[in-house]
């Protein structure tokens, strides 16, 4: 792709804003699938440059294009990779052009686009999807310059407004859903399955509450897409034990709280894995959290008695419960980063490259 900077910025994109969980799912890239996706990017006439944003609550395309350029060819493209509807589609994503896409992607950095208001993960998310973009020489000036802004005012908006303030950081709002159903966190036995952002975020928040039984496994111990880390490294980074990926569902019962978070397009637990598991500890609850788009845990496990199944839906809801008090630093936010949004495209459509 070209790396000039002579064209406009656009952006496709879905959320928890336009779509359900159901439909994120369904448009949501599988990640054994962002190669082909970007080669195929490369095919789209005027396309120069393009940066995938692919999380459990977002699956956004960033791009720069000359003039001619025709975002339903975008549009079109994804229909057709995830073989759906193209009118499902147009009503479920959003398209935002020139300062919009600026002011769009400072909110989405910052943390109040974000399904939990001012949550922190989805900032080291961009990072790594900035990183693979450039890796693959996805980027150019504009998207270079676009996303670099869009981590210095994230660092801004978190330091200068208390939009972060409660429990807004995915791991702390686990530990609370965690007290609510045990009544002590140190004292519950939490496995994790995946290396993620998530999934660190869940083994900082029990270790830091006392928990001292934590266990990392995953599908693979060779590497983690999401992470680039081995599941074992992260075990050892918060000083906890590692399981056996083929030890996970025979092993279900041992533990208290359970959290999914993989880049896995099936089902990696069962309603009849989950009755097998509570049949072995039948007075002693469990709590699953399935933070993955696909989802990890099949949905009917919610029935099963004792057991509290909660997505990111349900997860989310608990952290914005407290959002009303912090609205107003919300709104300090969003004008506060709408004028940095607009300097910046001010500038770059100073460039003599730049349409004026």
């Amino acid at each position: 792709m070209s790396k000039q900077a002579d064209s406009s910025l656009f952006l496709l994109g879905t959320s928890h804003q336009v779509a359900n969980l159901n439909e994120r799912e369904s448009i949501a890239l599988p990640n054994n699938s962002i190669d082909s996706f970007y080669e195929g990017l490369e095919n789209l006439p005027g396309l120069q440059e393009c940066l995938v944003l692919n999380t459990c609550n977002r699956t956004e395309i960033y791009g720069s294009a000359d003039p001619f350029f025709e975002i339903q060819s975008l549009l079109h493209y994804l229909s057709n990779f995830r073989e759906l509807d193209p009118t499902f589609l147009a009503e479920k994503t959003y398209q935002r052009s020139g300062a919009e896409v600026v002011r769009h992607l400072f909110e989405v950095a910052s943390g109040i686009d974000s399904q939990m208001v001012g949550e922190t993960e989805i900032l080291g998310q961009l990072k790594k999807a900035y990183d693979e973009a450039c890796e693959r020489g996805a980027t150019g000036k504009a998207l270079n310059r676009l996303f670099q802004k869009s981590f210095q005012a994230a660092k801004w908006a978190r330091t200068n407004t208390g939009i972060s303030k409660g429990q807004v950081n995915l791991g702390n709002v686990l530990c609370e859903l965690a007290r609510r159903i045990f009544g002590q966190v140190d004292k519950c036995r939490l496995l994790v399955v995946g290396a993620g952002e998530v999934a660190e975020s869940a083994l900082e928040a029990f270790k830091s509450r006392g928990s001292e039984a934590i266990t990392v496994t995953g599908r693979t111990f060779d590497w983690c897409p999401l992470s680039r880390r081995k599941p074992d490294e992260l075990a050892q980074k918060f000083d906890g034990f590692t399981l056996a990926y083929s030890k996970f569902h025979e092993s279900l019962h041992l533990f208290d709280v359970v959290l999914a978070s993989t880049a896995s397009s099936q089902a990696l637990l069962t309603q009849a894995q989950v009755v097998q598991a509570m049949k072995k500890r039948p007075s002693k609850p469990l709590f699953l959290i399935d933070a993955s788009v696909p989802r990890n845990v099949e949905e009917k496990a919610a029935g099963v008695d004792n057991v509290y199944l909660y997505n990111m839906d349900d997860v989310s809801a608990i952290a914005n419960e407290n959002l009303q008090s912090r609205l107003a630093e919300v709104e300090k936010c969003r004008l506060a980063l709408s004028k940095r949004a607009m300097r910046l495209w001010e500038q770059m459509r100073a460039q003599p490259s730049l349409p004026s």
